[in-house]
């Protein structure tokens, strides 16, 4: 049973900081907007209430020249981007979060690494379950809420958009579902914003994963790719969909609520080697993290790779980061493995001893002589130091890939309009956000930043409306 159609000049599917930027910016210029939350309570779970907060350009500063981010951006995604898409974050991301600070966002300098000179206030906290209650992105969402009703926008909760309504080829509104009744939205546009498909593990065994059950959420659990189901089936074409932005977690994570989002594994994984149940090497541990949770997730079995490192790496590598592994993993239930000597280590771990004495040797004399590039596989050293693995106690971690969101979705193009197979524009459809692809992924997992991408391409639809309301 349906109730009467309801019009509005635009529909924005998805509360999360996409959705609410062009919300935003089109009520403070008259847009009549209804913003569709399938959430139910004003604190509804999505990814941008329990981010991190640091708004940056592939791990610059938003508030560097264009010509540096573009830089970032290039030297990360290798060629797969869309030259469009580089230069409109590159031209936009300052200017983006000038005008969220002017509607009252908040931010502050987090350390000396340049991606975190722009991180919203107040910072999480480094520990808890409750990490971002008050915090980071909760007081974003909150605030932009509270600038939305005094902007006159309304926000329709507990409303999930079921399919877009199309006449010919252009879209006209939404069918959506209102605590359990049927309801029409018309509209002139719609923007689809409601995150990327990370919680669907359907969707996940088709595109990133062959078992999408061993890998960790290490997000907010909501975003199943509605959106991007609804656009697939009016012809929109999707790209960057075998990529996802993530980090190295302890493999206890999986049943440790305390282990993830923090502590990362990526600084020890950098710093030792990854082993198979072969106990030989797997991939360049020097790539970092994202690309890493990338390669393990793409394993026949996810759950079936270990980091091994010694004395100086634990007191090293695995002291960096805010939530640094050491001491976190141990305080907070994991499992570290421990012993005098590798073979002893491998018998705990039930590997092959012989494999994994011969894996860390041949390491250790590539370290030594500078060679790690004609390693098996090569061993990068740019990014993060190739250091040796020879002073007991030896350790060792069991791995999983956590996936925070998913770096692939939907086309568009600088407005944020979405595309069809033919590169063209679908009148009265656009996507922002996280349910948009072209920008992040590629064969070198070049990750730019969700916060950024997403509020840019919020900002450029609304834009792009107003600017076409005329005609």
């Amino acid at each position: 049973m349906s109730n009467a159609t309801t019009a509005y000049e635009t529909i924005i599917i998805g509360g999360g900081l996409a959705g609410l930027t062009c919300g935003l910016r089109l009520a403070e210029q008259g847009v009549k907007v209804a913003i569709l939350e399938k959430g139910e309570t004003d604190r509804y779970m999505c990814n941008s209430r329990i981010c991190g907060g640091a708004f940056h350009v592939s791990y610059r500063d938003v508030a560097e020249p264009p010509d540096v981010l573009m830089t970032a951006m290039k030297s990360k995604t290798q060629g797969f981007s869309r030259p469009s898409f580089l230069e409109v974050m590159a031209n936009n991301a300052g200017t983006t979060v000038q005008w969220l600070r002017s509607k009252g966002l908040r931010f502050i300098k987090v350390g000396d690494a340049p991606h975190r000179r722009t991180t919203l206030a107040p910072p999480i906290a480094t520990k808890g379950r409750d990490y971002w209650h008050g915090r980071g992105g909760d007081v974003m969402l909150r605030t932009l809420h509270g600038e939305l009703k005094k902007a006159g926008a309304t926000v329709l909760l507990g409303t999930r958009a079921l399919r877009l309504r199309m006449n010919g080829s252009q879209c006209t509104g939404v069918d959506a579902e209102q605590q359990g009744l049927k309801v029409t939205l018309d509209a002139r546009n719609v923007v689809i914003s409601d995150g990327g498909f990370q919680a669907n593990l359907e969707l996940l065994k088709e595109y990133i994963t062959p078992a999408p059950a061993k890998i960790r959420q290490r997000n907010a659990q909501t975003a199943m790719g509605d959106g991007l189901k609804m656009a697939r089936e009016v012809g929109a074409a999707l790209v960057g969909m075998n990529r996802f932005y993530g980090h190295v977690l302890i493999q206890d994570a999986m049943t440790n609520d305390d282990l993830w989002p923090f502590p990362l594994m990526d600084d020890l994984c950098g710093g030792g080697v990854m082993v198979d149940t072969s106990g030989k090497r797997f991939v360049d541990e020097g790539l970092g993290g994202v690309y890493l949770a990338n390669h393990i997730a793409g394993m026949q079995d996810p759950l079936s790779t270990t980091v091994i490192f010694d004395q100086p790496i634990w007191e090293g590598p695995g002291k960096e980061f805010i939530t640094p592994a050491n001491p976190l993993i141990v305080s907070n239930g994991g499992t570290v493995h421990k012993s005098p000597d590798i073979a002893g280590l491998a018998k705990q771990l039930g590997l092959p001893a012989g494999a994994l004495e011969v894996t860390t040797t041949q390491y250790n004399a590539a370290v030594d002589a500078g060679t790690t590039a004609q390693l098996t596989p090569t061993r990068s050293t740019h990014a993060h130091k190739a250091w040796p693995i020879r002073t007991a106690p030896f350790y060792a971690v069991r791995l999983a890939a956590g996936i925070t969101y998913t770096m692939g979705g939907i086309a568009i193009d600088g407005d944020s309009r979405v595309l069809d197979a033919n590169d063209n524009p679908i009148t009265g459809l656009y996507a922002a956000g996280c349910a948009t692809g072209g920008l992040e992924g590629g064969e070198h997992v070049g990750y730019v930043g969700g916060l950024s991408k997403s509020s840019v391409t919020g900002f450029r639809a609304a834009n792009h409306i107003v600017a076409n309301r005329a005609r």
